[in-house]
């Protein structure tokens, strides 16, 4: 049993079709409970559901300070590597786009290590491209005793392993690790995924179940925003949260929503543009809904957004905030711009951020506030 049996039960345009007919009443009905389904999450993530934004923006306000307090935690990515052996048509990384490839040795690590420290960070996200022979298990293996004792809290984003992998990693202090299926319409999968391990859509789709059987502490979840139609995508990562949950109850679980943002090579012809495109409106109506359909999951927001939009947002249901970011290697330590993953909107320092923080009653968090509390 894994998610790929739940997803094989579940048809994209029924889905699709079912979202689209929620009515007026099925969202008041939604909002009028304490808990809700899959079916109360449909309907709050509706076009039906535009109308009631204000309502359910208050809502999760409420349900969001009542687990997490006033509490924001930050965390920073460390790109190691831009090598990747995947042709993706959203991503600057992929094999196909001309640029500077670079994986950072152990000197250099050190010396964004020391930047990463100079901000105050102790929540670090490692961020790599797919390429298993040379950013494989053999680098982490290498890479993560030297980064892991600066930190409290270390959570990777690299290519699916298999579980034995993810219990070594375990072992050498990696706590979380993010895996975004990108989109869960098969179709529109292969359709942009082209050429290397990253076109095995189950695969990628199982890796959830294998990480929580290694005993990862916390796993995020999450589609790009754009590849296909937002609504549908997005109630797929609702049923895949709530099956992690109810299948493996004591791991922790994060959900991002990331639209797609430009990037090296998708300005050229035969290059991906959002097929569905997603409002500011939108997307604070997604980030309730999700709040409101379960209280308990961390919901972050990186600098993908504006910095407007995401001191706005901040209240609604946000418990996690990238700042200062760099999208490539050694972008800490150096002032080298060309080898970015994508553009970030938010360019603010995180002294910047950390301000915009307390100016609106929130307290920072620089280390995983759940480890913290049990350590």
């Amino acid at each position: 049993m894994s998610f790929v049996d739940v997803f094989n039960s579940l048809n994209w345009d029924d889905v699709s079709m079912s979202i689209y007919s929620k009515t007026a009443q099925d969202v008041e009905r939604a909002l009028a409970k304490s808990t809700r389904n899959l079916e109360d999450f449909k309907a709050l993530i509706s076009p039906a559901a535009e109308a009631y934004l204000e309502q359910m923006a208050l809502l999760s306000y409420t349900a969001t300070r009542k687990r997490f307090g006033n509490t924001m935690s930050l965390y920073i990515p460390l790109y190691l590597s831009n090598l990747c052996a995947n042709s993706c048509t959203y991503c600057g990384f992929s094999m196909d786009n001309r640029i500077k490839r670079r994986t950072l040795n152990q000197e250099e690590v050190r010396a964004e290590i020391e930047a990463i420290k100079a901000m105050k960070f102790d929540s670090v996200l490692l961020v790599t491209g797919e390429h298993e022979t040379k950013v494989g298990m053999n680098y982490f293996r290498e890479i993560l005793p030297v980064i892991k004792p600066h930190f409290n809290y270390l959570a990777m984003e690299v290519q699916p392993l298999d579980q034995v992998d993810y219990a070594e990693l375990k072992r050498l202090g990696l706590d979380a690790v993010m895996v975004y299926q990108e989109t869960y319409q098969r179709a529109t999968y292969a359709k942009h995924h082209l050429r290397g391990n990253k076109m095995d859509f189950e695969y990628r789709l199982e890796t959830p179940d294998r990480l929580a059987k290694a005993g990862i502490d916390k796993i995020g979840i999450g589609a790009l925003i754009g590849l296909d139609e937002w609504r549908a995508d997005c109630f797929y990562v609702a049923a895949h949260l709530d099956y992690l949950e109810r299948t493996y109850w004591q791991t922790r679980y994060s959900i991002s929503f990331p639209r797609l943002r430009p990037c090296e090579g998708n300005d050229t012809p035969g290059k991906v543009q959002p097929k569905s495109i997603m409002s500011d409106r939108q997307l604070v109506q997604l980030i309730c809904a999700y709040r409101l359909f379960n209280p308990e999951v961390e919901l972050s927001l990186s600098t993908r957004e504006s910095e407007v939009f995401r001191d706005n947002v901040l209240p609604l249901g946000i418990t996690t905030m990238s700042a200062a970011s760099k999208t490539q290697p050694g972008g800490y330590a150096s002032e080298e711009q060309e080898l970015e993953q994508f553009e970030i909107s938010d360019e603010r320092s995180a002294a910047s951020v950390e301000q915009m923080i307390k100016d609106r009653g929130f307290d920072p968090v620089w280390k995983d506030w759940h480890s913290g509390y049990s350590g």
